[in-house]
């Protein structure tokens, strides 16, 4: 009888046991997960602000579901909370996703953000000609370390015309406006000028920069202004050549270039000063850029040495100064960038060549201005 109770009561709690996990089962069936709902702060998905400007955005939940969510910029995560604050440091176009997801279902929203340069305005105060000084690297050349040639001439173009040389293939200047110069539609918008002749050019690559990221500095990208000369046979991009000190001043300067060509900035009888920069402590440096065709240059008459002018895009290139458009400006893989203004411009000797009794090949800078504030 006892044996029967207990196999009874064992019945009995499997019974309930198995009740308890139908009703237990039933429950968990009936908790429903909702789909995201999200109200998003900005309901605009197209945007446009400047460098230096926020943006804050927000995704409401309206439905108190659960969910993992994360912001996206481009190909970066950057953000897993529902805010974000956009502070972008350069200018471009941007492309910045929310995602909420669960188990139920996701929800997307995409924004496209134009962000803008900051532009310098033109005061009362502003000066067409450049301001400031920020470089000069000349190459080798039979007027460095005279007049000039040195580091007063090259600040004496600050705020006016005067004259500095940038010596042989290589050599540079660059220089600040005190505001930024803006790309006119159709319109040339600076002006460079040198001491070209009709007959005797002496071509520069021109190189502009915007502040992309507003912080007056010039440690952003340098855009070469794309002339007339960069498709022709003989021009080459990311060109390299290093000049070596003499061991003396009346020794001529060696240089080899980045594809196995070796040279020499000769010495003449009418500059008899050291032609390497005596101001470079090194033993040697190399500069780099755009080496342009020395097709133009002709020698026949050695007594008569003529070097004609491209069509445009140069500085020391034709009488009368350069007109440059920043709309020609392009990158290093030769595509044309859109830049609404630049801040900074340098100026480099583009042909490497040795004329003769007239000495190396160098461009020389007399001037350059924005041309808005000159008409």
């Amino acid at each position: 009888m006892n044996t029967m109770l207990t196999n009874y009561k064992q019945l009995l709690l499997a019974f309930f046991a198995l009740a308890l996990l139908f009703t237990s089962c039933s429950n968990d069936d009936d908790v429903q997960v909702l789909a995201p709902e999200i109200s998003m702060s900005k309901l605009e998905k197209e945007l446009q602000i400047t460098v230096g400007d926020t943006l804050k955005f927000a995704a409401v939940n309206l439905n108190n579901s659960e969910y993992t969510e994360h912001w996206t910029l481009g190909d970066s995560i950057v953000a897993t909370v529902d805010t974000y604050v956009f502070e972008p440091t350069n200018s471009g176009t941007y492309t910045l996703s929310y995602e909420a997801s669960n188990i139920t279902g996701t929800f997307n929203y995409d924004y496209t953000i134009e962000v803008a340069a900051k532009i310098r305005p033109i005061t009362d105060e502003s000066n067409a000609y450049i301001t400031e000084l920020l470089e000069y690297l000349p190459a080798p050349g039979q007027f460095i370390n005279k007049g000039v040639g040195n580091l007063e001439s090259a600040e004496g173009l600050i705020g006016k015309r005067g004259l500095v040389t940038l010596g042989a293939w290589g050599g540079s200047v660059s220089y600040a406006f005190d505001h930024t110069v803006i790309n006119r539609e159709d319109e040339d918008d600076l002006i460079i000028y040198g001491n070209a002749m009709p007959t005797f050019a002496e071509p520069g690559v021109v190189y502009v920069m915007q502040d992309d990221n507003g912080n007056g500095l010039p440690d952003d990208t340098w855009y070469e202004i794309n002339g007339s000369a960069h498709a022709q046979e003989g021009t080459l991009r990311t060109y390299k050549v290093t000049y070596f000190r003499p061991e003396t001043a009346e020794d001529d300067v060696a240089w080899e270039d980045n594809r196995g060509n070796t040279g020499f900035v000769l010495k003449n009888a009418f500059h008899k000063q050291a032609y390497y920069p005596e101001w470079i402590t090194e033993d040697s440096y190399t500069l780099t850029g755009t080496l342009l065709s020395n097709s133009r240059i002709d020698m026949s008459n050695p007594s008569v040495i003529t070097s004609a002018p491209f069509d445009y895009g140069y500085a020391d290139n034709t009488p009368g100064g350069d007109k440059i458009n920043i709309a020609d400006a392009i990158d290093t893989e030769g595509n044309p960038v859109h830049l609404s203004g630049i801040d900074f411009i340098k100026i480099q000797t583009g042909i490497q060549a040795n004329m003769g009794w007239l000495g190396e090949l160098s461009t020389e800078v007399a001037g350059i201005a924005d041309l808005s504030l000159l008409e």
